[in-house]
C-alpha cells in the first residue's frame, strides 16, 4: 500500500488548524481568548480558521456571556476527534514508511 501525503485531510493543512486541533484534542474547551494567545495569530485569522474547521463538523462553538462580556468556546467534536486520530495515524504511518 502506497502512503501519500494526498491523502490526509485538508483541513489540517494549515498550521493555524493544525494547532486548533493539537488544542482541542487535549483539552476539553478553550475558549477564544486562550486559543489565540497559545497560537499567537490575530483576532481574524483564528477566527476564519475555527470556521472552516467548524463547516467541516470538526469544532462546535458555545456562545455565552461572563459578566456581561461575550465569551465564545471551542470544542473538538466526535467528528473532529475521529478525523484528527485518522490525520495522525496517516502522519505516523507516512514517517515511519520514510525511515524504512
Amino acid at each position: 500500500m502506497k502512503l501519500s501525503f494526498d491523502d490526509l485531510h485538508k483541513a489540517f493543512e494549515s498550521r493555524v488548524r493544525l494547532g486548533i486541533m493539537s488544542a482541542l484534542a487535549v483539552n476539553d474547551s478553550l475558549d477564544f481568548s486562550a486559543l489565540k494567545e497559545f497560537l499567537g495569530v490575530t483576532d481574524g485569522n483564528l477566527a476564519t480558521h475555527i470556521k472552516k474547521l467548524e463547516k467541516e463538523g470538526f469544532v462546535s462553538v458555545e456562545k455565552s456571556f461572563i459578566d456581561n462580556k461575550p465569551n465564545t468556546k471551542y470544542e473538538m467534536t466526535a467528528e473532529g476527534k475521529a478525523a484528527f486520530d485518522d490525520y495522525l495515524s496517516l502522519m505516523e504511518k507516512i514517517i515511519n514508511a520514510k525511515k524504512s
